[in-house]
């Protein structure tokens, strides 16, 4: 496996450790029902959190790698820093992926989520080579539509019962980005 380690100015993203800090700063975001409202499962306990790194780090070492699912960090508190939330990108089709973010509630309005779907954008169109990025959300979730729109991603549509969860059908938006906008709006 190659670690993948992206640095911005304020946040480090970096692989998720099956480690006790690890596990629960992922309990902390996937655990908390307010959290957890706009993604696409139930909250999860510990004992699932655990699991799911387990799962991360299988991702990690296949080769070629398909999905990254990662730590996000205060670079400020260095390497041992306790993740404030997750980031997630998945590669689908030809040179297009999946981006996606949760954060701890403590942190929301900071300019994190900002900032962290900026480096996925850079790790896919850059590092990865990507022509396309899509992210799907919630219709409620205003402050992601917000910040998908910030960073240049276009509104393709409405998708009609797009999850069944909780005995009730969810619509999602779809967004995306594409390489040739990035590197007009961001400078590449």
């Amino acid at each position: 496996m190659n670690p993948v380690q992206l640095t911005g100015p304020r946040l480090t993203i970096r692989e998720f450790h099956h480690v006790p800090r690890d596990i629960d700063a992922l309990h902390a975001v996937f655990g908390d029902a307010e959290t957890a409202r706009y993604l696409p499962f139930e909250p999860r306990d510990r004992e699932d959190c655990a699991d799911q790194i387990a799962l991360y780090i299988d991702e990690a070492e296949k080769d070629p790698r398909t999905v990254y699912r990662l730590a996000v960090t205060l670079t400020a508190d260095g390497e041992d820093a306790v993740p404030i939330g997750n980031a997630v990108l998945g590669t689908e089709g030809q040179r297009a992926a999946f981006v996606g973010y949760a954060l701890r509630k403590d942190v929301w309005g900071l300019g994190y989520a900002t900032e962290i779907t900026r480096l996925l954008c850079d790790f896919g169109f850059g590092t990865l080579g990507l022509h396309r990025l899509a992210a799907r959300l919630d219709p409620e979730n205003l402050a992601s539509a917000r910040v998908l729109r910030k960073l240049g991603f276009q509104l393709e549509g409405r998708i009609r019962h797009d999850l069944y969860l909780r005995d009730t059908w969810y619509d999602a938006l779809q967004y995306s980005l594409l390489e040739d906008d990035w590197r007009a709006t961001e400078g590449g």
